[in-house]
C-alpha cells in the first residue's frame, strides 16, 4: 500500500524498539528468580525502547509534540501534531516470559489519532492504518469479521488487578456476556486486542481503566478495518477516559447492550 513519509517513520521506529526489546525479552527468563530484579530490568527495557522511538521521530519531525508511557508529555513547536507511545504494551507478560507484548505508537492531528502502529515482535506481526488508507497486518489488508451471530462470536477484555474497584462491574459484565458467546479471551494487552479486532481474530473488545497510549493506534487500526469503536459510556470519549467498546457492524449494538446493561 501507499504510505505517508509518517507512516514509515513509525514503522521503522516500532521495528528498532522491537529489535531491542526483543534481545532483552531473551534475558527475562534468567531473572524469573527474582521478581525485584526482572521487574528493575523490564522496567529498565521499557524506558531503552521508548528513547530509540523517541530518537527517531523527534529528529525526523523536531516540531510535533510527544507523550510517552515513560517520558510523559512534551509540547511541540506545532500545536496541532503529537506522537502518543506505548514502548512495550504487555509489561506483565513480558516480565514472565510470555510471548505476547506489542510496541505501539500513534500520530494525532488536531485531537485525531490518524495514523497507528502495533508491532508484535514476537511474530513479527506489523498491525497499521492511517486515515482513509485502509488497515494493514503486514502486507494484507485486514478486515473486521463478518460474523453475525453472538454464539459464534469471541471477545476480549481486560481483567481488574491489584484491588481496583472495577471488579465487580466486569465480573457483572462477564457473567451476562458469556453465556451468549464462544468465549472470552484476557491476553493482557489491549493494543494487540484491538489490533486483534482488526484483524477478525476477535470479533469485539471491552475495557475500562485504559490509558491514552494503550489505544491510541489501536483505534485508527480498528476503525480503517471497517469496525465500530465507541466509548463504553456514550457520552465519555474514548481517549480521555480510556474507556472503549468495539466490534464488527453486524453484532455490535448487540454486544454493546449487554455489556452496557446496568
Amino acid at each position: 500500500m501507499p504510505m505517508s513519509a509518517n507512516l514509515n517513520l513509525m514503522i521503522k521506529a516500532a521495528r528498532a524498539a522491537g529489535r531491542s526489546l526483543s534481545k532483552d525479552f531473551r534475558e527475562v527468563e534468567n531473572l524469573q528468580v527474582s521478581l525485584k530484579g526482572a521487574g528493575d530490568f523490564v522496567s529498565k527495557a521499557d524506558f531503552a525502547a521508548e528513547e530509540i522511538i523517541r530518537e527517531q521521530l523527534t529528529e525526523a519531525r523536531p516540531t510535533y509534540g510527544w507523550v510517552g508511557e515513560e517520558t510523559g508529555v512534551t509540547k511541540g513547536d506545532d500545536p496541532t501534531r503529537r506522537w502518543i507511545v506505548d514502548p512495550l504494551d504487555g509489561t506483565t507478560n513480558f516480565l514472565h516470559g510470555m510471548p505476547h507484548w506489542a510496541v505501539s505508537i500513534a500520530l494525532e492531528h488536531k485531537g485525531e489519532v490518524v495514523a497507528g502502529v502495533v508491532y508484535d515482535p514476537t511474530k513479527d506481526e506489523m498491525f497499521f492504518a492511517e486515515k482513509g488508507q485502509g488497515a494493514w497486518m503486514n502486507e494484507s489488508r485486514m478486515r473486521v469479521s463478518g460474523r453475525r451471530r453472538l454464539s459464534e462470536c469471541v471477545f476480549a477484555t481486560g481483567l481488574p488487578f491489584s484491588g481496583r474497584a472495577d471488579l465487580p462491574q466486569t465480573l457483572q459484565e462477564l457473567a451476562r456476556i458469556l453465556p451468549a458467546t464462544s468465549g472470552v479471551r484476557r491476553w493482557g494487552s489491549a493494543s494487540l486486542d484491538l489490533a486483534y479486532v482488526a484483524a477478525g481474530r476477535y470479533d469485539g473488545f471491552w475495557e475500562r481503566g485504559l490509558n491514552l497510549w494503550d489505544i491510541a493506534a489501536g483505534v485508527v487500526i480498528v476503525r480503517e478495518a471497517g469496525g465500530m469503536i465507541e466509548p463504553l459510556r456514550k457520552e465519555r470519549d474514548i481517549l480521555a477516559d480510556g474507556e472503549v467498546i468495539c466490534a464488527n457492524e453486524p453484532i455490535f449494538e448487540q454486544f454493546a447492550k449487554i455489556i452496557r446493561e446496568k
